[in-house]
């Protein structure tokens, strides 16, 4: 990724995670808020209150970059499991490597940082509140990319500054995705140590109501830049373990990413805007195809009663 001014490239609650070597993490359930509410009844009867508990399981994924498997790669993420349930992904700006700074650290804190505002009443279950904090908080040099989801109350609330996505499917069908920020192609939104940044006024802000059966899908450019919102519907509709799902999709992910041929998200943006092999390789039937190697970070998560 370029830095803004340059391209950016469990069952562990309240656990600070970040990039590692390829695991997959055991899923855990995280038990939402309570919800009431009235049946019918007749009229020489009360209505019974039904106290209704809802809980995510969710399963997570991490593949590092190829070249970067021995630092653990560059994007951070974490899921905690309080009431307020928070899930946060964060994708370090790797443009900063060629300034001699890991752009793990950045991403890294700021994860970290968000982990340490849960619970915060000052938050108030607000994700963009979440970002100013922990932006604020940071001192790390670099920057990044990072997406905040609050679950409480059966609604989803979303903040996002740059190109980390979220899906969410029910009975089959994507019925909601966040869009990339960006200020050209492959130069996200990003949160950074530079003065001139964008912060979590710039974040664009989601809700979206949930229903038990809703899968949610979390994770970096990594996973959206190699593949389909299709191929995300498929893999989680045909996986009801969300362990199990979390990996399928980093591996077709990965698979996808070192496959030149294949026609993915990242090489079709990449022609519409522009960007494409010399002419003279279009005459013989050339195109600029194939997947982007990056650092994969997938949560999946899927909401159930308890």
């Amino acid at each position: 990724m370029a830095i803004s001014i340059f391209r950016p490239s469990v069952s562990l609650p309240q656990q600070f995670l970040y990039s590692i070597n390829p695991q997959k993490f055991s899923s855990i359930s995280v038990i939402r808020k309570k919800q009431s509410f009235l049946r019918c009844a007749s009229s020489d009867s009360a209505p019974p209150l039904t106290r209704q508990e809802m809980s995510l399981s969710v399963g997570m994924y991490l593949i590092p970059h190829p070249n970067k498997v021995e630092k653990g790669g560059e994007d951070a993420f974490f899921v905690s499991s309080d009431d307020g349930e928070v899930i946060v992904v964060a994708d370090g700006v790797s443009g900063w490597a060629e300034k001699n700074v890991d752009p793990a650290l950045f991403s890294r804190e700021l994860v970290a940082n968000v982990s340490s505002l849960v619970g915060n009443v000052e938050v108030n279950d607000d994700p963009r509140i979440l970002i100013k904090g922990a932006h604020a908080a940071t001192s790390s040099i670099g920057s990044a990319t990072v997406l905040v989801s609050v679950f409480k109350n059966g609604i989803l609330k979303i903040g996002s500054v740059g190109d980390c996505g979220l899906r969410v499917i029910r009975k089959g069908q994507m019925i909601f995705s966040t869009f990339p920020l960006e200020h050209y192609f492959d130069c996200p939104y990003q949160l950074s140590s530079e003065s001139v940044t964008q912060t979590y006024l710039d974040a664009i802000v989601s809700t979206v109501n949930l229903q038990v059966g809703d899968t949610i899908v979390m994770g970096s450019d990594g996973l959206f830049d190699n593949i389909f919102d299709q191929e995300i519907v498929s893999v989680v509709t045909t996986n009801d373990d969300v362990s199990n799902a979390a990996k399928a999709l980093a591996d077709l992910a990965r698979n996808h990413s070192v496959d030149t041929k294949f026609d993915s998200p990242f090489s079709l943006e990449a022609r519409a805007r522009g960007f494409d092999v010399p002419w003279w390789k279009k005459v013989f039937g050339m195109k600029f195809t194939g997947g982007k190697l990056d650092d994969i970070t997938v949560i999946v998560g899927k909401v159930k009663t308890t």
